[in-house]
């Protein structure tokens, strides 16, 4: 079995290498968007916002945890 090393992005190449998108960062009163319950807004927020946010969808409350991929700020 051979084993490669890791192989480094050049700077001119057109292939970038792939970055982490940072954090998505939710307070109080911010309007959402959720994959699966719709147009909601942040009533609270756990931590520093990286451990839930309580979010009211108008027909019920959600606790979301991250990560907050189906969750979008508007």
């Amino acid at each position: 079995m051979t084993e490669y090393a890791a192989r480094r992005p050049l700077p001119t190449s057109p292939f970038k290498a792939r970055t982490e998108a940072p954090p998505k960062r939710f307070a109080v009163g911010d309007r959402v968007t959720h994959d699966a319950y719709g147009l909601g807004r942040v009533i609270g927020v756990e931590g520093d916002g990286d451990t839930a946010v309580l979010v009211d969808f108008g027909s019920r409350q959600v606790r979301v945890t991250p990560p907050y991929g189906p969750m979008h700020k508007l």
